[in-house]
């Protein structure tokens, strides 16, 4: 099961910043990425493009801490340098395809296909619609204003915009469910929606599964208190417990937390239990209202 890895994927063309902006934008979002991992073709522009990255990440001011790892594309007659036949074009989904199901053992991914030749983009969703899980996001960068080819800094200042456009992956793993219902809608945008509602109610499914089936009703009663935002001490005078109580208990739900994520190591605290289930529990209020206003 992935744990608490979360990891960058970037084609890389001619144009350095591709990389470092959209790492930018993933940091500034509060992303925590531990490692960026730049797909690369063997030519010239490209190399040079590759090396400026690879100086970025030398500099102490930038991105302390994350691991770069540089891959070329490499196809069964060594590594690549344009994408001119069907061996290049197979060796390209075998290198994306290797290094997306390494990242995805470790934890959550982030690929940007914005770099490189388009087929680079094409091929990256592919193996993203075979590997990738709900946790998982596609990204198309777009920059105001930028032109190719274009003298541009590594990183945006002040003033300047930039968006990640998150691209629906639809799995290939749940593709019977997708064709029975793609069959019977005629816009993409409602496709790409309901695949969306598809994900989230899979997500409530196993976060119900945790909150039901790992937890214990005092736990219970101390999650939902704790994502309402109430510190340990309103929490024991809302239940009649001491501090100490509601203290040991966290801690019991903690380590409970960490095996459902699958974390062998990690932070698991107060505000990761927030950002998992106060979305849960709010869902689950307002059908109790539903249901209410139903009867």
């Amino acid at each position: 099961m992935a744990g608490t890895h979360c990891s960058l994927i970037a084609t890389l063309g001619v144009e350095p910043q591709v990389v470092t902006i959209t790492l930018d934008h993933l940091l500034k979002d509060g992303e925590k990425i531990d490692e960026v991992v730049v797909i690369y073709t063997d030519t010239k522009r490209v190399l040079d493009a590759l090396s400026v990255v690879q100086k970025e990440f030398e500099r102490e001011s930038f991105y302390k801490g994350i691991e770069l790892r540089c891959v070329p594309v490499v196809s069964d007659k060594g590594i690549v340098k344009d994408f001119c036949s069907e061996r290049d074009i197979r060796g390209l989904m075998g290198t994306l395809y290797r290094e997306v199901r390494r990242l995805r053992k470790k934890g959550t991914v982030h690929f940007c296909i914005s770099g490189g030749r388009k087929v680079m983009g094409i091929m990256g969703m592919v193996v993203a619609q075979l590997l990738f899980g709900p946790d998982d996001k596609v990204w198309h960068l777009i920059t105001e204003g930028w032109q190719p080819g274009s003298e541009r800094c590594l990183h945006l200042s002040s003033g300047e915009r930039v968006w990640l456009v998150p691209i629906p992956v639809l799995r290939w793993s749940e593709g019977k469910i997708l064709m029975e219902t793609v069959s019977e809608l005629d816009d993409p945008n409602k496709v790409a929606h309901w695949y969306e509602k598809l994900n989230r109610a899979s997500q409530m499914k196993r976060k119900k599964e945790f909150i039901e089936h790992w937890l214990t009703q005092a736990e219970r009663e101390v999650v939902y208190l704790v994502c309402r935002g109430l510190g340990n001490a309103a929490i024991a005078a809302e239940l009649y417990k001491s501090e100490q109580t509601v203290a040991n208990q966290l801690r019991s739900v903690y380590e409970k937390f960490r095996e459902w994520l699958g974390c062998t190591e990690g932070n698991v605290d107060r505000s990761r239990l927030i950002a998992e289930f106060a979305p849960y529990f709010a869902l689950m209020e307002e059908e109790e209202e539903d249901n209410m206003v139903t009867n």
